[in-house]
């Protein structure tokens, strides 16, 4: 039996079933857990002390962070979780690390650097350039992802060329980035969504877009299944949650004629699919990986930007 640990989630409901799962499995191994509103923190940022209070206290230490936070609270929940850095706190995902994954074009172009396989993308502004930026991917049909959306939203797959262009100006006319990426086929409207926790992928599943829909997210009606991988698709999904520098990652990857291509990777993936796809104690995982490497002071970005 492991020597307890105080555990600090960072969720804005307790009652979401990824948020309960945790700590479930973490109470389960003699742990204390406690729910944390990462809105509800403010943080005294000094240099000799820094604090973090929670609803007119001052929180206690704790052993271990697991940060839950979600797309749209990313730059205040990074903050709190910098703060936690600063205080020694060993944190599962870092703020850095959570930033760096949530920056859809930022992590595109780390994992290109590392040679890891992606669908073709282009990004651009002007609209003088979008007939090469569409032919850049290959022309229709494209996807055309915002930078900013999650969960599906803001993904079109525009099946011909002037629809691109639509779609596009419609992007530009909002003021809003985005990505042109190429449309694979192949894949059938299925990618497969692997689990990563520490070096290891501890579930995988196949989520496969309902008919008439090309976007396979289950918030989308997508269903999914356990898959066993590929010891080339295993290798890609660990490397790319390695070099966004998380220890919990969803990793979504797509099989193409060239390979896995990976499409995003996720700091907060959900467990409610994969563990009922897979029925495997995700949960217990990350709790497991927590008793191993947990040690005050460990932390890669205590003291940094």
């Amino acid at each position: 039996m492991t020597e307890p640990r105080k555990i600090i989630i960072l969720s804005r409901n307790r009652r979401l079933y990824s948020t309960g799962r945790l700590v479930e499995a973490a109470e389960s191994r003699g742990h204390d857990v406690r729910v944390i509103d990462p809105l509800r923190c403010y943080m005294n940022i000094s240099s000799h002390r820094p604090e973090i209070h929670y609803k007119g206290e001052l929180l206690e230490p704790a052993d271990a962070v697991i940060p839950r936070i979600g797309a749209s609270i990313t730059f205040y929940g990074t903050a709190v979780v910098r703060q936690f850095e600063m205080m020694g706190t060993f944190c599962v995902n870092e703020s850095v690390a959570i930033s760096r994954a949530r920056d859809k074009l930022r992590s595109l172009q780390l994992l290109s650097r590392k040679g890891i396989g992606l669908p073709v993308t282009g990004f651009g502004y002007s609209p003088d350039d979008n007939t090469d930026l569409i032919n850049m991917v290959g022309g229709a049909p494209l996807v055309i992802k915002l930078l900013e959306g999650t969960q599906g939203k803001g993904v079109v797959l525009a099946e011909t060329n002037k629809a691109a262009e639509s779609v596009i100006d419609a992007f530009r006319g909002l003021h809003a980035y985005f990505l042109t990426q190429e449309y694979i086929q192949e894949a059938g409207g299925a990618d497969i969504r692997c689990f990563v926790v520490g070096d290891k992928i501890v579930g995988s599943m196949m989520r496969q877009a309902k008919e008439g829909e090309f976007r396979s997210n289950v918030h989308r009606g997508g269903s999914v299944r356990p898959v066993r991988i590929t010891p080339e698709e295993r290798s890609t999904a660990v490397r790319a949650a390695r070099i966004m520098g998380l220890n919990v990652a969803g990793v979504d990857i797509m099989r193409s004629n060239h390979g896995p291509v990976v499409l995003e990777v996720n700091s907060s993936p959900g467990l409610e699919g994969i563990e009922r796809a897979t029925g495997k104690d995700i949960a217990g995982s990350i709790i497991q990986f927590i008793e191993k490497k947990a040690e005050p002071g460990k932390t890669g970005t205590r003291g940094k930007g």
